[in-house]
Order: C-alpha cells, then sequence, then structure tokens
C-alpha cells in the first residue's frame, strides 16, 4: 500500500480505527474521516506512534449532513489529486427514532444516504487513480432485512432500532451490487463485508450493564478490521466486484438483495433524497 492514499469513515473508534492502522502498517498515506475531530487526533496520534507512519491525518466528516459531505469532497479534492481506497465504515444503531441534519430518518439517513452521498462525491478520484477499491460495511443482519418501500423511514409505522439497522445494512449491499454494475470497465471495485460481530461504540445508546455483558461474546475491534483489511488490500481481489464478504471469504448475499429492480428503485429513491 505504499503510496496510496486512503479513506477510512469512523476511522477515530473501534473497527474503523484498526482498519485505518492496519492501512497504515501497510504504508498507505490514511486520512481518519470522522464526526468528533478530537478523538480522531487521539487515533491519529495512537496510529502513528505504533505503526512508524506519520502519513495519517484527520478530516472533520459527519454522515449526517449533506453539508458536511460536500464539504468533505470538495476539501479532499482540492488537497490531493489521488484516491486507491474508500473504506465505507461508520454507522449508527439507534435506539429511538431520531433524524440527521436534512431530516431523514438518522439510521437510514448515516449507514446508506450519507454513504452513497459520500462515494458518488469521491467516485471522480477513485476512477482517476483505477485500479482502486471501495468497501462497504454491512452485516450478516442484512439477511434480515426488508425494504419497506411505503415507509422506509419509519414516519408510519412503529420504530424498531433492529428493523432500522437491519434494513440500512440491506440497503449497503443493494448499493453495493448497483455501483458495482454502474463502474463496469473503470477499474473500480466495489464490495460489502461483514466484520463479525465486533464490540464497538455502534451500541453506545443501549443501557451500559447490557452493552458490557454484550462485549463478552464479541469478537475485537482488530478481528472485524480482518475482512476489511482483506477486501482492501489483497492482490487476489483485483478486479473482484459486486461480492458480499464474510471472515474474508465470498458469500452469496440475501436473495433480496440480489434483486436488480430493487437495487435501482433504492438508488433513485437515494438520489432524489441526496439532492
Amino acid at each position: 500500500m505504499n503510496g496510496k492514499v486512503c479513506i477510512v469513515t469512523g476511522g477515530n473508534t473501534g473497527i474503523g480505527k484498526e482498519t485505518a492502522r492496519g492501512l497504515a502498517q501497510r504504508g498507505a498515506t490514511v486520512v481518519l474521516a470522522c464526526r468528533d475531530t478530537g478523538k480522531g487526533e487521539a487515533a491519529r496520534e495512537d496510529i502513528a506512534r505504533t505503526t512508524g507512519n506519520k502519513s495519517v491525518e484527520v478530516m472533520a466528516l459527519d454522515l449526517a449532513s449533506k453539508a458536511s459531505i460536500l464539504s468533505f469532497g470538495e476539501r479532499f479534492r482540492a488537497t490531493r489529486d489521488r484516491l486507491d481506497l474508500l473504506v465505507n465504515n461508520a454507522g449508527v444503531w439507534s435506539r429511538s427514532r431520531s433524524t440527521t441534519k436534512d431530516g431523514i430518518e438518522a439510521t437510514f439517513g448515516v449507514n446508506h444516504v450519507g454513504t452513497w452521498l459520500l462515494t458518488k462525491e469521491l467516485l471522480p478520484l477513485l476512477k482517476q487513480s483505477a485500479p482502486s477499491r471501495i468497501v462497504i460495511l454491512s452485516s450478516k443482519l442484512h439477511y434480515r432485512g426488508t425494504m419497506v418501500w411505503e415507509d422506509l423511514q419509519f414516519e408510519r409505522r412503529k420504530y424498531s432500532s433492529g428493523t432500522a439497522y437491519n434494513q440500512s445494512k440491506l440497503a449497503n449491499v443493494l448499493f453495493t451490487k448497483a455501483l458495482a454494475r454502474r463502474l463496469q470497465g473503470t477499474g473500480v471495485t466495489v464490495n460489502a463485508v461483514h466484520p463479525g460481530v465486533v464490540a464497538t461504540e455502534l451500541t453506545r445508546d443501549f443501557p451500559k450493564i447490557l452493552v458490557k455483558l454484550f462485549h463478552l461474546f464479541l469478537l475485537t475491534p482488530e478481528q472485524g478490521a480482518a475482512c476489511s483489511l482483506h477486501v482492501a488490500t489483497a492482490p487476489e481481489l483485483e478486479g473482484v466486484t459486486g461480492e458480499y464478504f464474510e471472515a474474508s471469504r465470498t458469500k452469496p448475499a440475501a436473495t433480496a438483495a440480489l434483486d436488480e429492480a430493487a437495487q435501482e428503485r433504492l438508488w433513485e429513491l437515494t438520489e432524489a433524497l441526496a439532492a
């Protein structure tokens, strides 16, 4: 990864931080794109110290804000002439229904719409730097997801944090498939990954005692980053695109994720929401 420029969203904590550390260990220039730049700076210092790689920087990015995403894209393009890897790692799991700064239900808005818009903003640089890669963190929970088209944002049905999260993770795989089709022939690949069930800050909104108990049975963030790093860097995956990975191996995605009409429906809907 020497000489390669990488962005990791949510790179200040958990799987994102360990993914960024792994990329830095491999010699990459790594940008930690995160909402909390204070935590980002602490993570940057830790990664630079433990890897000996000083080419780690922090940039502010809030995936719950269209203005922040557009500003990030503009600033990045102004200071960089290449982007070899985008790891869409950041995500939320909200206990109760809330909305992004643009009024979109937060779990769907951050995990899917914000990720979609950021990727779109960075595609010109990724194409210019090809061969390049996009890695999207989904989850095996996408198998339980259902796209309730008439009420994706829980405006009418009762909000369920699990249902909202599963739906957003299915959206991640639908997006991966639709984007891979659009990128054919460009040299840019895009794949979705399940990191494993990992102890991260994703459950920060849940009661602390439950989180502590839950974490006893989970993978470490370092273990969780292994699949992302494999899909991001493995030479044998050059040209592999539109796939879903678990434990660093391809696995058939949920039947619902393979529906091309659903992939296109979601794309058009997202385009309208992000406009």
